[in-house]
């Protein structure tokens, strides 16, 4: 090998590592900064790429159930749409049913029990005693006669002692006869005490709030829909026992009229991302097909990464910031959790409906060191 061609060979690897070192210095992460020539003319910089994973219009919810038990029985299917408090699920709770029916009937009975005593006594019990008064006064005006005339007959001489004193025994007992007959109907009559309207209330408010216990432990036995929404999983099957000691998800439902993205920007991308910018979403199972969005909320908050491309040099711990992404038009035939790619442009078009599509194939999430 010549001199000269030494020489060649060395400047050619000379630049090639320059080539490479400019090129991995320019796409840090991957995440390369491309510029595309649309058809139309217009020139659209893809700042960087973050990797992302397809939601509905809400958060995904997965819905359990509140009380132990044996699945009484399964009410929905997969892709049923369900309002806000559908019964979804039932869990068998014989038990607790009968124990609100005993919880209901003591709350009746101490309803009852306090309504009778603020009424106080009974019609027929008031007559009664009434007329019981009547027939003491009337044994106590006869007593009262008697007595003025043995008075006046011993005071006379005609009688003895003893006889006039049988009589004015006589006279006693037919007055602590009268006025017991008095204070039984004025007893009758009299409101209920003070401290007895008390007991009641609080008699009847303890029933109550066992009532309410037991209607609590009932209604957790039905799993109701906590939001209006779209059934994408069910793993409840009825007759399978559940453990709120272990719990697992029995459905899983979120509003899929709409999709949304949720993209993971690394902490040293923060910069480059404002709410209103534009974003071009693809993912390896559309195709070339793809999707526009704009930035909706920026989270005040950091996390950990939790979608993965499957890069082995993926750093896995950095923290993210979960970028929430309004798709423009149809997105629908996106599945709810796919895993796309979503590529932050320079471009601040106004309307989203505007963002051409480059011609050439975007920038993607490459699995490069950092």
């Amino acid at each position: 090998m010549t001199a000269y061609t030494k020489l060649g060979s060395s400047v050619l690897a000379v630049a090639v590592v320059t080539v490479t070192v400019a090129f991995l210095g320019s796409s840090r992460d991957g995440k390369s900064v491309a510029a595309h020539q649309s058809s139309s003319g217009i020139r659209v910089d893809v700042v960087f790429a973050a990797p992302g994973r397809v939601e509905g219009l809400s958060d995904t919810t997965d819905v359990a159930a509140a009380a132990d038990g044996v699945l009484k029985a399964v009410y929905v299917k997969q892709d049923q749409f369900v309002t806000k408090g559908t019964l979804m699920g039932e869990i068998a709770c014989d038990d607790l049913n009968a124990m609100l029916q005993t919880a209901l009937a003591e709350g009746e009975g101490a309803r009852q029990t306090r309504a009778r005593l603020l009424r106080g006594a009974r019609d027929e019990e008031k007559r009664v005693a009434a007329k019981k008064t009547d027939a003491a006064r009337a044994t106590f005006t006869e007593a009262k006669s008697r007595l003025e005339r043995q008075r006046a007959l011993y005071e006379g001489g005609e009688i003895s002692r003893a006889a006039y004193e049988q009589s004015d025994r006589d006279f006693g007992v037919a007055d602590a006869d009268l006025q017991a007959a008095i204070r039984t109907e004025e007893w009758l009559a009299a409101p209920p005490l003070q401290e007895e309207k008390v007991r009641a209330d609080a008699e009847v408010l303890a029933a109550e709030g066992r009532v309410r216990t037991a209607q609590e432990r009932v209604k957790k036995c039905a799993i109701l829909a906590p939001i209006a929404g779209t059934v994408l999983r069910v793993y409840a099957r009825a007759g399978e026992a559940f453990s709120t000691v272990t719990p697992r998800p029995l459905f899983t439902l979120a509003d899929a009229s709409g999709r949304r993205v949720k993209a993971e920007v690394d902490e040293r991308d923060l910069g480059k991302v404002v709410v209103g910018q534009n974003v071009i979403i693809q993912a390896d199972g559309l195709g070339e097909k793809k999707f526009a969005g704009t930035v909706a909320r920026i989270p005040a908050v950091m996390g950990r990464k939790s979608v993965y491309t499957g890069n082995p040099s993926d750093k896995l711990d950095r923290d993210v910031l979960e970028v929430e992404i309004d798709v423009t038009g149809e997105s629908r035939s996106m599945p709810i959790g796919l895993r796309v790619t979503v590529q932050f442009l320079a471009n601040r078009v106004g309307n989203p409906h505007a963002i051409v599509m480059p011609d050439r194939k975007l920038a993607t999430v490459s699995g490069s060191s950092r």
